[in-house]
């Protein structure tokens, strides 16, 4: 029977969770504009936008499902890391300089300067179903983690989580978001080296066992194919990877809407070559954390294998209540929630501020007073918080890890997206008709080969055609495609 909270966890668990709050309760003074709001007065320094850009993207998903995944499959997706290589220079070079001279609020305007109205509204409005789903699974997953290993009902865990950081969220804006981010990263990191600090103290051998371990079972293997049937090698992580990374890091509105907060494009610039130097350390951290918990498990019993925990993402936090002292679970599993809560809070406000300038703004003709606006947007984020605790009830019903499932999610509505931007950054013949058929086609073909590689559409279970990291690329790929072929077979002045 595994241990419980103590009085002195739970104390320093919602110690924690007010503190939070109380941090975007302090950011909301100050804001009088929709510029205030969603963009921060575009006034933060390059490093408080790259901490926060970090912070947003790494969900307490990322926290419990990164360790599970090495501890598990071994270390080869971690290597995913090396495509940020590619994906940064791109991103700084050739898209960021875009969405900052064009002082936008949204990604997607782009798209109605170059296409049309309709493409950005279907982008803005696949990122808002993205991002839902996302935002569902970063509030259901350690839920449900934290319920097996703590005892904590599911619905109170996300009812907890998601209607505190919708209440900041909703009050501080932009502000709230960028400096709970900075707060909960900090926590994160130093939680996740505490338990890789103890795990190896109670190892023989220390890190050098971890080595050993890891080298002798295998752990570090990464297969050099490129078929994009195996689950991860090298061209996944390398060419799949950068693509996987260029979703979130080029079109996606709750890292292009922090770029925008900088004060001038080199501090956005730097934000992200400054991100890049930030997540190596972490990435490393987090993953390797996982084949520290496998020797540490090699030697004390695998609980999984004894039927103590259900599935393996469960391992991080079954290690935490079992093996660290009083006081010190309380304090990691509010790391856990600050991961969630940061990217909750990111995206709540970035489809906040999606809804209210590519859709809501479009509606009314008549100039709103500045607490008009504020108040709209504040009462979106609100319904979108009561939306997305709903949808965490249901992402269970996805197969597959957290890892899988969350990247699958990414791509396939991020791939076509991605493919659509493209087209319109990198092609002079698409046209705004062309380039809408490509990126539906682009999504339906994902969608398809996701629904018959799980099952969906036959009586059993097939062979795996295509490995969730590619699905980011294929879509993409598909999308430039079949929009090119599609704008060929009209005048190039068509509209949707």
């Amino acid at each position: 029977m595994m241990s419980r909270f103590s009085l002195l966890d739970y104390v320093i668990f919602v110690a924690y969770l007010a503190a939070s709050v109380g941090v975007g309760l302090l950011s909301a003074r100050g804001s009088k504009s929709l510029g205030d709001y969603f963009l921060a007065g575009r006034g933060m320094s390059s490093i408080v936008v790259a901490m926060s850009v970090l912070a947003a993207l790494f969900s307490g998903i990322s926290y419990i499902a990164g360790p599970a995944d090495v501890y598990q499959n071994g270390f080869a997706f971690a290597y995913v890391v090396l495509a940020f290589f590619i994906a940064t220079p791109f991103t700084a070079n050739w898209m960021m300089p875009l969405f900052y001279n064009s002082r936008y609020f949204t990604a997607y305007q782009f798209l109605e300067e170059r296409f049309s109205r309709t493409a950005r509204l279907l982008a803005s409005g696949l990122f808002i179903f993205r991002v839902c789903l996302w935002l569902a699974a970063a509030t259901y997953a350690p839920a449900l983690a934290l319920e097996k290993v703590t005892g904590m009902p599911l619905w109170l865990t996300i009812l907890a989580s998601g209607t505190l950081t919708t209440l900041y969220t909703a009050l501080g804006g932009m502000k709230a978001v960028i400096w709970t981010d900075v707060m909960q990263l900090i926590v994160l990191f130093g939680g996740q080296f505490i338990i890789v600090l103890v795990a190896v103290g109670k190892i023989p051998g220390g890190i050098a066992t971890v080595w050993e371990t890891s080298v002798n079972d295998g752990r570090l293997n990464l297969s050099l194919s490129f078929n994009m049937a195996d689950r991860v090698n090298l061209g996944a992580v390398l060419i799949a990877g950068a693509f996987l990374h260029l979703v979130q890091m080029a079109t996606d509105q709750v890292s292009v809407q922090r770029y925008l907060t900088a004060g001038s494009l080199e501090e956005a610039r730097r934000s992200l070559w400054l991100k890049l130097w930030f997540i190596l350390p972490v990435l490393v951290l987090f993953y390797g954390t996982g084949l520290v918990l496998y020797a540490f498990y090699k030697q004390h019993g695998d609980p999984l294998a004894a039927g103590l925990i259900q599935k393996a993402d469960q391992i991080l936090p079954y290690f935490v209540i079992t093996e660290l002292p009083s006081g010190l679970p309380g304090l990691l599993i509010a790391a856990i929630y600050a991961a969630s809560m940061s990217t909750i809070s990111a995206g709540l406000n970035s489809l906040s501020s999606a809804t209210i300038m590519d859709f809501q703004s479009r509606k009314s003709s008549d100039a709103n007073s500045a607490n008009t606006q504020l108040g709209r947007a504040r009462w979106i984020t609100v319904l979108y918080g009561i939306l997305v605790m709903a949808f965490a009830f249901l992402v269970s019903l996805m197969s597959g890890n957290l890892v899988e499932s969350v990247n699958t999610i990414i791509g396939l509505v991020g791939g076509p997206l991605l493919g659509l931007f493209f087209l319109g950054m990198f092609t002079q013949s698409a046209t705004a008709r062309g380039a809408l058929w490509g990126c539906l086609i682009g999504f339906a073909s994902l969608l398809m080969i996701y629904l018959y590689q799980n099952g969906i559409l036959t009586r059993e279970k097939p062979a795996q055609l295509v490995s969730f990291v590619w699905f980011s690329l294929l879509g993409c790929a598909i999308t430039m495609i079949t929009g090119l072929i599609a704008s060929a077979q009209q005048p190039k002045q068509g509209t949707a």
